[in-house]
């Protein structure tokens, strides 16, 4: 059982860590809890038994361990108050009506990047929640046409797609009317066999060019879909770099082959609700990171953001930052 004074310079030795980086010697703690340093020596070896504090190798005072960091998270933490300027800057995004949800996301996660210096992703909604509303074209130059996907959930994607010059605009035009026709409002995961049961067997009776361009919106669709369901969008993806525990290379190179492999992305979805901290080995990733996570579901339209940065990271900061996106995420769903 931990007691009121371990539970005291617990948190001063995680809180001061995660400022400094510096091991923290029991010095210090007397000047913070006015304790004698006798007390607070007697009282680090207690709290380094228990495997909540470890000694540093390269100097003297102490650190948390991850369980330490575990015990801060789940006992002695409380979430700090945003500053104004946090505040501003986050409801420049939120208060921006030409964007969509998905537009939000990505840029609230960019700011968090920037303000904290830790790495931002957020993992795009299920594909299958979407349904198809339609499909735009608009006439590029060079034979170019930038198609649109837009979805019932609000969704807008697009793409630009290169056709023969044999290719007539009326023939694209064709092509759309019959795919708004036949598709709309199937999932958009199904779109690709849709196209091929439905629309391949008698697009050639409306156009000429029908192949090119039945390829064409296939591959652009098929593509749409794979990004929608594994989407992983990244804010700040080198800022481990910026921390002092990365200064070692085969550190960054084994966290950033960790942000390029689809698996290690995928395992990072949050199925629970609220706002969730993994530290260390908890992360699947990693043990030198830790992960704050949560779940957003607006209008149907689900996914996850995960801030991912060291253990030393500013736990109560980050925990903050989410619930105020998370709480003001819900604004932008009826645009």
């Amino acid at each position: 059982m931990i007691t009121k004074r371990q539970k005291e310079i617990l948190k001063v030795i995680v809180e001061e860590y995660i400022k400094t980086a510096k091991p923290v010697s029991s010095n210090h703690i007397c000047k913070k809890l006015k304790c004698s340093s006798a007390t607070i020596r007697n009282e680090m070896v207690t709290l380094e038994e228990l495997h909540l504090l470890e000694k540093n190798h390269f100097a003297s005072g102490r650190i948390p361990s991850e369980e330490g960091y575990k015990y801060y998270v789940d006992n002695l933490m409380k979430p700090k108050n945003m500053t104004g300027e946090d505040m501003l800057k986050l409801q420049t995004i939120f208060r921006n009506n030409s964007l969509d949800l998905t537009d939000t996301i990505k840029k609230s996660i960019e700011i968090i990047s920037e303000i904290t210096n830790y790495t931002a992703v957020v993992l795009g909604g299920a594909s299958k929640e979407n349904k198809l509303k339609k499909v735009e074209v608009v006439p590029l130059e060079d034979n170019k046409i930038l198609a649109i996907v837009i979805t019932d959930k609000g969704v807008v994607e697009h793409k630009t797609l290169y056709l023969p010059s044999a290719v007539s605009n009326e023939e694209v035009k064709k092509t759309v009317e019959l795919i708004n026709k036949l598709v709309v409002g199937t999932p958009i995961n199904e779109v690709s066999e849709k196209l091929e049961y439905e629309v391949k067997p008698i697009i050639k009776d409306y156009v000429s060019q029908y192949e090119v361009l039945y390829n064409t919106f296939y591959d652009a669709f098929h593509e749409f879909t794979t990004t929608q369901s594994d989407n992983a969008y990244f804010g700040g993806r080198t800022n481990m770099l910026k921390q002092p525990e990365f200064t070692n290379i085969d550190k960054v190179k084994e966290i950033l082959n960790k942000f390029e492999d689809k698996d290690s992305i995928s395992k990072m979805k949050e199925e629970d609700n609220g706002i969730n901290i993994y530290v260390g080995s908890e992360t699947e990733l990693t043990d030198d990171v830790s992960v704050i996570k949560t779940k957003y579901n607006i209008n149907g339209e689900e996914g996850t953001i995960a801030i991912i940065g060291p253990k030393r990271m500013e736990y109560d900061r980050v925990v903050t930052l989410l619930d105020y996106i998370k709480n003001n995420l819900g604004g932008t769903s009826g645009k």
